[in-house]
């Protein structure tokens, strides 16, 4: 499903942010994304959902090759990739339920059939009690949760999500973790960037560990990995 042979990433300000990266995830994987601020995690997954261009290398997700995706393409890409945000991304004057419904409303859907997918999304993530909540009215695991729920709206095939518990407290990031695991076991793709251990640990899975910019490790459900 995902390829990325010989991805490099270098900025403008110089900074080699992946080197030579070869990596294959398949459908219906879950892989952690692993390493120190600055290792490139999120690089990489800004250069799944086309964020970013590699400097070097070819990005082929299904039919899509990212690397050639002119910018009207670009939507097509990301209905087919969910993106969950640290910092949650919503929008503060709408509610829950809008902030969902915005969206699918780009599909051109009846307000019918786009009410019966915020629904079911909302369902999946134990909130549809709290659709008329605005964001500054939850709490930073709910706001989560509702970013979530938009992200799968379109019922995407991957969904990556660059450390989702990142701001949250244990007991909120347990809840978004097996909020992701309910999605995996529905058949999607998941991908996470984290430095949580205790998830890791906890819910094994392969990981996949970078250090500056360079993939170091990349074990079936190898549990974290601290580099010294």
């Amino acid at each position: 499903m995902i390829q990325l042979q010989s991805v490099s990433k270098k900025y403008g300000n110089g900074v080699q942010a992946l080197d030579d990266i070869n990596l294959v995830i398949q459908s219906g994987e879950f892989v952690y994304l692993t390493g120190a601020s600055g290792s490139g995690k999120s690089t990489l997954m800004k250069l799944l959902y086309r964020e970013e261009i590699p400097t070097q290398g070819q990005i082929t997700i299904d039919q899509f090759n990212v690397n050639r995706l002119r910018r009207r393409q670009v939507p097509q890409l990301r209905r087919h990739v969910g993106v969950v945000f640290q910092d949650f991304r919503l929008l503060p004057n709408l509610t829950a339920y809008e902030n969902v419904a915005y969206a699918l409303e780009v599909t051109g859907d009846s307000r019918k059939k786009i009410r019966r997918r915020v629904m079911q999304v909302m369902e999946q993530v134990k909130l549809a009690h709290k659709i008329n909540q605005y964001p500054d009215e939850l709490s930073g695991g709910e706001q989560q949760r509702i970013a979530i729920a938009r992200a799968i709206a379109h019922d995407p095939k991957i969904l990556i999500a660059d450390e989702p518990t990142g701001n949250l407290d244990p007991e909120s990031a347990l809840e978004i973790q097996h909020i992701l695991e309910a999605i995996h076991d529905r058949g999607t793709t998941v991908i996470m960037g984290t430095h949580n251990d205790q998830l890791v640990d906890r819910f094994p899975h392969r990981t996949i560990t970078l250090h500056r910019g360079q993939l170091i490790r990349d074990q079936a459900e190898g549990g974290y990995y601290e580099i010294s």
